[in-house]
């Protein structure tokens, strides 16, 4: 009886001191986990000190719609919208652009919105790009009919971590624009530190994990366990940054939300994929894709970097004719090798090879193998196929040829250019470090030069002033809004000759014209003319002639 009260006595204690420790370890993991509750239930809505009310209720639904975050780039804002996913997209008359200073809240400014887009592997974001904001003043968005929504954070482009990928091994790919570190080279990574969380300026409020290896502006880190489970999703994904010991920590727009395939297939779903990034090239597609169909490409990635042509509806055009295209939205200004690399971890997954080529560059195979031949013929440790440029000029033209490149430009300069690359994703060294034309490979596997005879790439870089005009703009190595400006002269992105000034050459339509070349112009007018018609499945019907 005695024992049985002390038992009695002692089971209160017990309880409590039991309750104590699971009410540290609840403070503990909550404030270790900034956020990782709550949200699910609590959903605020806008609150706004505009005179013109905010935004309450779209499509009927509790409000959730706001400005992310903001990047500011030298000629335009990117302002990140967040709304539910069952929300219709906005377009571009839904949306106006508001300028207004920082100690008003009265919009002193519109301005229709350059573009309205979409990202469809992120349901739940939809990215602005607003004309460039006059010096002094704030950008922010308003739904037309409703008032301005609140300014999210606002970030550079030049200094962000902008884009993130968990990888099949569970390291996490930070893309990070700003680290300035030396091309096609490898950086110490001790150097530097993921950091994950939301908000950076509270160091206690951060997870930290080491750099496993750092090039260019790629940095794989080892994933915390929270991340991978998901738990930071509850509430929102938590973001990913870079932290350059000593320094500081930048900026961040980069979500580790994406996840490749943790196991490779054991077949492939394509033999050649193709990935390219370009800007307002959509009159060029068609034909590129169409020809590249014919010869074996299976597969096309399009980074799709601000443009603002017909480009989505000309895809969604070709995808109903039974080409495999896939739109990737990559907004981020000089970052080629980067989109390239983030290029080649997608095509991993369903390509066996994937060739980086741009939309004015075209395999010609002069031996008449197949591309499925050559590719079929390489022993097992090749992993990358180097392919020769030869470099066309405008042949004589002074308008765009209405039968297309392939058709309309035959002279070309005599020495070939610098190569492209096709190579088995699967065989990319870690690093991912790349200089556009080629990658770095994993050891054990090795690259072979190909034959010009055999294989070569047509590229139409010096098209009529019209085309390579708009094509020319801005390519300069520092990021400039005009590429007249007397800046980087002797980079290598500018043709030889022009200088600085977007003025037509009085023999612009002779220049860079050495050796005729009609072998691709040939074989496209036999592979895909119509034998009553002689027009190419890309000519407009009303057009008759060269």
């Amino acid at each position: 009886m005695k024992d049985h009260r002390k038992r009695a006595l002692l089971l209160p204690w017990k309880n409590k001191f039991f309750l104590c420790l699971l009410l540290i370890f609840f403070f503990a993991f909550t404030f270790s986990t900034p956020l990782f509750f709550f949200r699910e239930t609590f959903r605020p809505r806008l609150v706004s000190s505009w005179r013109t009310p905010a935004i309450e209720v779209i499509s009927g639904e509790s409000p959730a719609i706001s400005v992310r975050e903001t990047v500011m780039f030298p000629d335009e804002s990117l302002i990140f919208l967040k709304y539910p996913q069952s929300t219709p997209l906005f377009t571009k008359d839904d949306i106006t652009c508001v300028y207004f200073s920082p100690n008003s809240f009265e919009p002193l400014l519109t301005f229709p919105p350059v573009s309205v887009d979409a990202e469809h592997e992120y349901l739940d974001i939809q990215i602005v790009r607003c004309p460039l904001q006059p010096r002094g003043l704030t950008t922010t968005v308003a739904v037309k009919s409703s008032g301005p929504l609140p300014v999210g954070p606002t970030h550079r482009w030049d200094s962000l971590a902008y884009e993130a990928v968990i990888d099949r091994d569970n390291t996490t790919i930070v893309f990070v624009k700003g680290l300035n570190l030396r091309g096609g080279r490898v950086a110490d990574p001790s150097r530097f530190k993921c950091v994950y969380g939301w908000d950076f300026t509270n160091p206690k409020l951060l997870l930290r994990s080491d750099a496993l290896s750092v090039a260019q502006e790629i940095v794989r880190c080892k994933t915390p366990l929270i991340i991978l489970s998901g738990s930071h999703r509850i509430n929102g994904s938590a973001k990913v940054s870079v932290r350059v010991l000593g320094k500081h920590t930048f900026s961040s727009v980069a979500r580790p939300d994406r996840r490749i395939g943790p196991n490779p297939p054991a077949r492939k779903q394509h033999q050649m994929c193709v990935c390219t990034m370009l800007r307002n090239q959509a009159k060029f597609l068609q034909e590129w894709v169409t020809y590249h169909a014919r010869i074996g490409v299976q597969n096309w990635f399009i980074y799709d970097n601000n443009s603002d042509d017909d480009i989505i509806n000309l895809i969604e055009s070709l995808n109903n004719d039974n080409f495999n295209i896939t739109r990737h939205l990559w907004p981020w200004v000089k970052t080629q090798e980067a989109g390239f690399a983030h290029c080649a971890l997608r095509a991993r997954e369903s390509c066996e090879w994937v060739g980086f080529v741009d939309v004015d560059e075209f395999l010609h195979l002069p031996s008449n193998l197949s591309l499925h031949d050559i590719l079929r013929n390489q022993s097992s440790e090749v992993a990358e196929l180097r392919v020769s440029c030869h470099s066309f000029g405008p042949s004589g033209l002074k308008h765009v040829p209405v039968k297309g490149v392939t058709v309309g430009y035959t002279c070309r300069m005599a020495a070939s250019e610098r190569h492209k690359s096709i190579v088995k994703p699967e065989a990319l060294n870690s690093t991912l470090v790349n200089l556009v034309h080629h990658f770095h490979l994993a050891s054990g596997f090795k690259y072979v030069n190909i034959d010009r005879n055999v294989m070569v790439i047509n590229h139409y870089k010096y098209q009529v002033w019209e085309v390579f005009k708009e094509k020319f703009h801005g390519r300069v190595a520092t990021y400039v809004t005009d590429w007249q400006k007397e800046k980087n002269e002797g980079s290598k992105d500018r043709a030889p000759g022009l200088g600085t000034r977007a003025i037509e050459p009085a023999n612009w339509s002779s220049r860079f014209c050495e050796v005729v070349d009609i072998g691709l112009r040939d074989r496209v007018v036999d592979m895909f003319s119509d034998p009553q018609t002689r027009k190419l499945p890309w000519q407009n019907h009303e057009e008759n002639t060269i």
